[in-house]
């Protein structure tokens, strides 16, 4: 997995590629809390991701409720169908805004 940070003032963009699962995690959660201090609007663009386990998305609700946390909010984008299926299934649509 790769992750391309990208900031314009208040507003994060993460570019996450490749799998986000059990061992690649880890490493979006450092990215998130690493870059978090000063967002308003984090943007987490799903374009490139091709899968996403339960791991990956502890990772998502908890940037999701510490943007909530400090004020501000998270939208995901460029979801693929096999991404927003998951999505669908547990609940997480429901959860996050995803454009």
């Amino acid at each position: 997995m790769t992750i391309e940070t990208s900031r314009e003032q208040e507003k994060l963009c993460l570019k996450v590629k490749g799998r986000l699962d059990t061992m690649t995690s880890p490493q979006l959660d450092k990215e998130v809390e690493t870059n978090l201090k000063g967002t308003e609007l984090l943007t987490m663009d799903l374009s490139e991701l091709d899968y996403v386990s339960s791991a990956g998305l502890r990772v998502l609700l908890s940037a999701h409720k510490s943007m909530k946390k400090q004020g501000g909010s998270m939208v995901v984008r460029g979801v693929n169908e096999e991404v927003q299926e998951v999505f669908t299934i547990t609940g997480f649509s429901e959860i996050l805004t995803i454009m």
